[in-house]
């Protein structure tokens, strides 16, 4: 299942979460040579989060393999790729995705605490992601990218305030093709079911790919922070409006 889009109104434009998908976009255009040449090689080595770096297994002059023979030595940012990898990516569909759910989860979010408060719920559920991702395999050399983490705790913040609203989700299988409006409960207890099976099959695996801690932490986090960042009288805004109709399969695709 893939989620659209979803049927919860904003208060207030989400300059926050508009700006931080513009600053993925910029980020990856800018420094991350939109994936193209050696630029992507190069942005992973400088600002993408090592767990072997953060940990003090390897350190600034290290050099860290990246497949297809290339390598390149650690940039030395430390605990600052923490907040720098936020806004990396390592493909244009880790973008898209990565954008999407931000902006269908994200502006709800900021609406229900304000923008300042968003800011540092943001990155505090970025930064509890890398943590999680960090212990799952702390002598890891394998340079990790994406807002995936901090956006996981959006969504952990939206399950928790806006369960029961609708979600219109893409689900395909084979020749299946249907877009569902269901609750936002379902949407987002399937993704996080599939990041913690993921996640304890991955255990003491060799090798890169989906950092699934870094999506449990980051969800974990949300779970756990929304109660101290939501603003309950800007909460209250979604709960005083008319009564959605039932979830239902919408339409063919």
């Amino acid at each position: 299942m893939f989620p659209l889009r979803d049927d919860n109104p904003t208060r207030i434009t989400p300059i926050v979460t508009i700006a931080v998908i513009v600053l993925n976009v910029l980020v990856w255009l800018l420094f991350q040579g939109a994936g193209a040449g050696e630029g992507l090689l190069r942005s992973l080595c400088g600002m993408a989060a090592i767990p072997a770096d953060l940990t003090g297994g390897l350190g600034p002059g290290d050099t860290i393999a990246l497949g297809h023979g290339y390598s390149c030595e650690i940039g030395g940012l430390g605990w600052l790729t923490v907040f720098s990898s936020m806004f990396m990516h390592g493909s244009w569909m880790h973008l898209i995705g990565n954008k999407l759910f931000l902006w269908i989860f994200g502006n709800n979010i900021e609406d229900s605490m304000g923008s300042l408060r968003f800011v540092v719920f943001y990155l505090l559920s970025g930064v509890l992601a890398t943590a999680a991702h960090v212990a799952s395999d702390p002598s890891s050399a394998i340079p990790t990218v994406g807002a995936s983490g901090a956006i996981s705790g959006v969504m952990g913040a939206y399950l928790l305030l806006y369960p029961t609203v609708r979600v219109h989700t893409l689900f395909v299988f084979v020749f299946f093709v249907r877009v569902f409006a269901l609750p936002a409960w379902i949407v987002l207890a399937e993704w996080i079911a599939i990041q913690l099976f993921s996640g304890f099959s991955s255990l003491g695996a060799i090798g890169g790919g989906v950092a699934f801690w870094a999506h449990i932490g980051g969800f974990v986090a949300g779970l756990a922070l929304i109660k101290l960042f939501a603003k309950p009288q800007l909460v209250k805004f979604r709960r005083r409006l008319p009564p959605q109709p039932p979830a239902r399969f919408e339409r063919w695709f």
